[in-house]
């Protein structure tokens, strides 16, 4: 999702008069598209729900209308904030993990006996997903569960790799850092179900029932807006410099957009 001010409502307004549908799609895993409209709303762009295509919402319908899982086996464990627990309770998904407290701890002596073990009192059999997203209280209990489910056969899944968060004019930790720990661990990559994977893009059409050719993908990242835009072959894609990369990437990088804007307000004139 770009980062925007107030004035792109101006556009907003532009484009729907004009028939254009908006989707707004965001790799941010740590709000429910719920939250997000709120967000939206605070910057003067009014939108619905159902226009937000978030990756945890893109993980929680991979898991309840994609994934074949059997009856057993139908409990994720989630490693990460309340927008994932909000958008699998959307989709009756059951979950354990998460903003739980019980996993906001220390391991202890005994949890290395009993995670080894498969003891149930720690170890969940009925977990048949491991989904990893931004966790800010990542620790090493969370690791080691989700390391363990996964080598019982529990499937992968992230909602994003992005390695950074933009955040106060810095980048962050992001997504991507809670899942790489496991791909080294496990020599195994995750199923992404965020920008660029075209999982989501295929979801978003399926949701949407647009014409690639006449879409444009506008966003403030090259490795994951842009690149996501041009390996759906869409229509175009519109670089913004509001947020991650620079002028230099777009214009010199591997992954360059149609065009580029300092930001989307310049396209009122």
């Amino acid at each position: 999702m770009v980062r925007v001010k107030s004035q792109v409502s101006k556009k907003r307004r532009l484009i729907i008069p004009a028939g254009k549908q908006v989707v707004f799609v965001t790799n941010n895993s740590t709000k429910s598209r719920a939250d997000y409209r709120k967000k939206l709303e605070g910057l003067g762009i009014p939108s619905t729900v159902e226009e937000i295509f978030s990756s945890s919402y893109s993980s929680s319908i991979y898991i309840s209308r994609i994934l074949q899982l059997p009856e057993n086996k139908r409990k994720v464990y989630v490693v990460g904030e309340t927008g994932i627990e909000q958008e699998l309770r959307s989709e009756n998904v059951p979950f354990i993990g998460g903003t739980d407290p019980a996993y906001r701890r220390d391991v202890t002596p005994d949890d290395y006996k009993k995670i080894a073990a498969g003891d149930e009192s720690i170890i969940d059999p009925e977990v048949g997903v491991v989904l990893v997203g931004l966790d800010f209280h990542m620790n090493y209990l969370k690791m080691a569960l989700a390391y363990h489910y996964i080598r019982r056969g529990a499937v992968f899944l992230a909602t994003n790799i992005d390695s950074t968060l933009p955040n106060s004019g810095s980048l962050f930790p992001g997504a991507g850092s809670m899942s790489a720990p496991l791909i080294m661990m496990l020599n195994k990559e995750p199923i992404a179900l965020g920008k660029p994977s075209q999982a989501m893009m295929d979801s978003i059409e399926g949701k949407f029932k647009f014409d690639r050719s006449r879409a444009c993908m506008v966003g403030d990242r090259a490795n994951t807006d842009i690149r996501f835009g041009l390996e759906g072959k869409l229509g175009g894609t519109l670089g913004v410099l509001t947020g991650v990369s620079s002028k230099e990437d777009f214009v010199s990088g591997d992954v360059r957009p149609h065009a580029y804007l300092d930001k989307l307000s310049d396209l009122l004139g």
